[in-house]
Formats: C-alpha cells, sequence, structure tokens
C-alpha cells in the first residue's frame, strides 16, 4: 500500500484494482438482474473500465460467474463461522442459532432476489459449467456440516433432519421471494426448532 508523505493514501492505492471493481461489479449485477440478463459490456461499463480489461482479468464470462461464487461461498462460511463459533460443543444450540441468524438474514431487504446459489442452478443448468459445479459442492458442503451437528446432537434420525433443516434453509430463501411481507420467513426459527425437539423426542420450548 502506497502513501504519500503526508500519510495520505494514494489514488492508486485507494481504487480497488479493476479486477476487483469488475468482480463486484458482476455480483451485483448477477443478483438484481440475473446472471443471462448481464452482457460482458454491461459490467465492464458499470466498473468503470472496458471489455478488453475485462478479458485481461477473466478468460471468460464463465470464468467471471464461477469467481463471483466463489466469493460468495467464502461470504457464507464466515457467516456460518461466526454463527457456530460462540456455541462450540453445542450442536443443538448452534443449529437453533443458525436458522435464527437465517430468519434475519433473509427478511432483510437485500435478499430480496433469493439465493444467488439457487439462481444460479436454475440459469445454469449444464452440469459442466465451472459455476454449476460450484452451487452442486457448495450444497454438498451444507449437508455435510448439518449432518455431522445433528449426528453431534444425538438425533434419532440425523441424516433424515440434516435434509429436512437443507430444505428448510433453501426455502427460506424462497419464501423471501414470494412473500414480500416476510410472513413465511419469520417461521424459520420456529420451524428449525421443531424439526430439532421432535428429532430429540421433548417438546419444542
Amino acid at each position: 500500500m502506497s502513501a504519500d508523505p503526508k500519510g495520505k493514501k494514494s489514488d492508486k492505492a485507494a481504487r480497488p484494482s479493476a479486477r476487483e471493481r469488475i468482480c463486484e461489479t458482476a455480483r451485483d449485477l448477477f443478483y438484481s438482474r440475473g446472471i443471462r440478463g448481464v452482457g460482458v459490456e454491461m459490467i465492464a461499463a458499470e466498473a468503470g473500465t472496458t471489455k478488453m480489461s475485462l478479458y485481461r482479468n477473466f478468460a471468460s464470462k464463465d470464468e467471471l460467474v464461477a469467481e463471483c461464487l466463489c466469493r460468495q461461498e467464502r461470504e457464507f462460511w464466515q457467516w456460518w463461522d461466526r454463527t457456530l463459533g460462540p456455541l462450540e460443543g453445542q450442536p443443538k444450540r448452534q443449529l437453533e442459532a443458525l436458522f435464527a441468524s437465517l430468519e434475519a438474514q433473509v427478511s432483510d431487504e437485500q435478499w430480496s432476489r433469493g439465493c444467488q446459489f439457487a439462481n444460479a442452478a436454475v440459469e445454469l443448468p449444464d452440469a459442466e459449467h465451472p459455476a454449476r459445479r460450484i452451487v452442486f459442492e457448495h450444497h454438498k458442503e451444507i449437508r455435510e456440516r448439518l449432518n455431522g451437528l445433528c449426528h453431534a446432537m444425538g438425533a434419532r434420525e440425523p441424516e433424515a433432519l440434516a435434509d429436512g433443516l437443507l430444505i428448510l434453509m433453501a426455502g427460506a430463501y424462497m419464501a423471501c421471494l414470494v412473500f414480500a411481507n416476510k410472513e413465511l420467513a419469520h417461521s424459520i426459527g420456529v420451524s428449525a426448532r421443531a424439526l430439532l425437539h421432535s428429532e430429540l423426542g421433548v417438546d419444542p420450548d
């Protein structure tokens, strides 16, 4: 990082790189307008760069889409770790906290277009598309982590519970698309607790 003699960052240091601007612009546009609804010319223009610069940083639009999803995935796991970390060793409470946090997240207006991964899965049906593979591996990892937590909490049918929680998570994002007043989104935490308690053979709190 460079700075002038007065200790201020130079304009060059303060301005994000072309690659960074392109990727962040593409993420916003893909989410708001859809992957197929956005061309590289629009991305370059909105990022304040050129189509040539875009292709210097990303070999293709497919590669750019994949990079955007990789960044989204990193942010997802950061959220996951922040939510579960303080409750280490308490799997049931970790799962409850996860879905309470999810409820708050999908109720936020910035998630009004649903889940980026689900959107990509709909728009990119080709199993060989690099972004499609990221979507699959992402959900596979979620399923495995949920499965581990369900086993750790002593669920009677941990695999079935994990799958039910994964379906609830996916449905949470769909609810924020369909119900503008977030009516169903506010039931996410309650629904998760009901599933967890039923697998332990106890009544919900």
